[in-house]
């Protein structure tokens, strides 16, 4: 069953046909499942790309490379997102989309999808929303780049991970620990780090008794920490929110 926390700062009036969008996509693209390896490349940059997704299982990135082969990964799905919304848009995609882990989709034809957005205002009003909340989360990296210091660009990495698994029902709202399929190298190439920055800040919230990230595993050792180290860089939603290390006391309302 769709979750209404999912749909972040919501009209409350759209509630009802988000989730029956919701419901509708899942019923559409459900009949055309795939699974691909971690490593390949789902949508190829600077192409034209054919299919909208829904990710089922696993991790996928998008990325830009630059021509000099640095790369800088812009944003990140979780299980339940949609991406490739922009297939029923633009002729050409920007960036990449990567498997980061081995992954289930489920997709289908920008075409017949926009058809269908055309007919149907619930499926037009969802796909709309995932590129809302996206730029939501845009917004608050662009921020977090541009004024934020090195730690607090990874503690508000970890708390939005943890928090959209916990929304999304992937882990449990007590776990404390969590799936992170990312090397060190392509999370310094998420927060504009170098290898070795990256190495030292996450030795820095490991000492300070945060959070400690090895074999893919990201343990988080004090939430309201994490939060709090977050805090300066994020939108209020994600800063009351208690999935996210958030204080409810300050006015969020689930």
């Amino acid at each position: 069953m769709p979750n209404a926390e999912r749909f972040a700062l919501h009209r409350p009036e759209l509630l009802p046909a988000l989730l029956r969008g919701e419901q509708k996509l899942v019923a559409l693209m459900s009949i055309d499942r795939r699974s691909v390896p971690a490593g390949r490349t789902l949508v190829e940059g600077d192409a034209e790309h054919p299919f909208v997704y829904r990710l089922m299982q696993g991790w996928t990135g998008r990325v830009r490379t630059l021509p000099d082969g640095r790369n800088q990964y812009i944003l990140i799905f979780l299980p339940g997102d949609l991406f490739a919304v922009k297939s029923m848009f633009v002729n050409r995609h920007p960036d990449s989309i990567v498997a980061l882990s081995d992954i289930v989709v489920e997709q289908i034809d920008h075409r017949k999808l926009r058809d269908i957005c055309n007919q149907d205002p619930d499926v037009s009003l969802r796909c709309a929303w995932q590129l809302v909340e996206e730029e939501r989360r845009l917004h608050s990296w662009i921020v977090s780049l541009g004024r934020g210091s090195a730690e607090e660009r990874l503690a508000m990495l970890i708390a939005e991970l943890h928090g959209r698994l916990v929304v999304s029902g992937a882990i449990a709202r007590d776990a404390r620990e969590f799936y992170l399929p990312m090397t060190q190298s392509q999370l310094g190439d998420y927060l504009g780090l170098s290898a070795v920055h990256i190495n030292r800040v996450l030795k820095a919230i490991r000492n300070n008794g945060i959070a400690t990230f090895r074999n893919q595993r990201m343990v988080i050792h004090d939430l309201d920490a994490l939060g709090r180290v977050a805090d300066p860089l994020r939108d209020f939603y994600d800063r009351t929110n208690p999935a996210f290390g958030g204080d409810a006391s300050n006015g969020h309302e689930s």
